[in-house]
């Protein structure tokens, strides 16, 4: 077993604001995910205050907006859509200039939403936390030399010759072995913190635990749905999809629930943090595209346990991995960037088309040790396409080996060096 006391570096840490200056600052992002741990890290100089308690909103229920400075100040205030009047009070008191930085925690996205709309609308910065990156549970918080990993410096424009020409194309064993273990670790049990210092078994049933807190209780607040049942047995199937085209129809029928619902509810499981909708790219590239989405599942470890899929690598459960890494690095460091898939009614396919301020990233994903000639066609048909809007691509696979394979600018680089160093 693990240490109880593993704590992981959290790159957050980097963008959230140091508690000086004028802020309003809400933080968000699905339960159990560090955002209580993460801000008690950073503004260990201000009131914690946890709204889960009935007894503290009743407290702040009766402290009226003129005294809000006084009895609650600079603060950080936990579950804070459990009592809506704080918003008010938090806006009166920020505006009066009676506090200068608060910290709005929350794991209900649309509440929170919804408050800031109706209150906070122009006056808050809002940052998003997720399940461990890869890099995350490769790095302890006390680890020296924290470096960001190559997925950063693509994304921010630098060629892949100045990128790939100065680090080492193999690792040796010992170097290798810690970044195998950290991309063996999340797609197993994916990235939430709490599972660190467990066993399997007790993984397995926190996992299974936060199925049904997830249920009974972001759910509740967030659907208020009289009956689970259905949305268990929609939430399960939508887990065996990942990775897949989107069919509403087909996916409703399954779950026998209307198109409507099957809609309704999609929304809430993307409001809450557990999926993601990659949406084609809009441009024909090269002819005609398809129109619906693909669904992945944000955290390995969920659509495991959701899934009830325990064995061995799936090549649906690596590219899920994959898309979520790069989503969630994206997502944490607020990278203007965004990511598509390319498919053609003629079946030309690329797993991920990104688009940043510099131009295109081809991105093809393979669970496999060795890449073949074949597998870059779709690349390179698309790379013709684009024409001066290609800046690379890149073959994300299992194997050892970084290299250039093919032009125009086309790199072969293993999973676990693209998203740790």
């Amino acid at each position: 077993m693990m240490s109880e006391k593993i704590q992981k570096y959290r790159f957050l840490k980097e963008i959230l604001p140091k508690p000086t200056g004028k802020k309003l600052i809400i933080l968000t992002g699905a339960r159990q995910t560090g955002k209580t741990t993460l801000s008690k890290a950073i503004y260990s100089n201000l009131r914690y205050i946890n709204l889960d308690a009935p007894e503290n909103r009743q407290t702040l229920r009766e402290i009226s907006s003129s005294l809000w400075s006084k009895e609650i100040g600079n603060a950080v205030i936990d579950e804070a859509q459990k009592e809506p009047s704080v918003f008010e009070k938090i806006k009166y008191s920020y505006d009066e200039g009676g506090i200068t930085f608060q910290v709005i925690l929350g794991s209900s996205q649309i509440l929170l939403l919804k408050k800031i709309r109706e209150s906070l609308a122009g006056r808050v910065s809002i940052y998003e936390l997720w399940p461990l990156l890869m890099s995350e549970i490769y790095w302890d918080i006390a680890s020296k030399n924290i470096h960001k990993p190559i997925i950063d410096r693509a994304i921010s424009g630098e060629s892949f010759d100045d990128i790939f020409d100065n680090i080492h194309k193999f690792l040796i064993d010992k170097e290798d072995n810690a970044l195998r273990m950290a991309e063996k670790y999340i797609l197993q049990w994916g990235g939430m913190p709490a599972l660190l210092p467990l066993n399997d078994e007790e993984r397995w049933r926190w996992l299974k635990d936060y199925e049904y807190t997830y249920l009974e209780r972001d759910l509740s607040d967030l659907a208020r749905l009289n009956d689970l049942e259905p949305f268990r047995k929609f939430q399960k199937l939508s887990a065996l999809r990942s990775a897949k085209l989107l069919n509403y129809s087909e996916l409703s029928r399954d779950a026998s629930v209307s198109v409507d619902t099957a809609r309704r509810y999609l929304e809430y499981l993307k409001l809450s943090y557990q999926v993601i909708l990659l949406q084609p790219y809009y441009k024909n590239i090269t002819s005609s595209v398809v129109k619906s989405p693909k669904l992945y599942w944000l955290d390995i470890g969920l659509l495991r346990q959701l899934s009830g899929y325990r064995g061995e690598l799936t090549g649906e459960i690596y590219e899920t991995m994959v898309v979520g890494e790069l989503f969630k690095w994206i997502k944490t460091t607020q990278k203007n960037a965004e990511i598509y898939f390319y498919r053609t009614r003629s079946g030309l396919e690329l797993d991920i088309i990104l688009q940043t301020d510099n131009g295109i990233i081809g991105i093809e994903i393979k669970a496999r040790k060795e890449i073949s000639a074949s597998d870059l066609r779709p690349m390179k048909e698309i790379a013709s396409g684009l024409k001066n809007r290609w800046l690379g691509g890149l073959v994300i696979y299992q194997g050892d080996e970084i290299k250039k394979i093919a032009e125009p600018d086309i790199w072969i680089i293993p999973s676990r060096r693209l998203f740790i160093v």
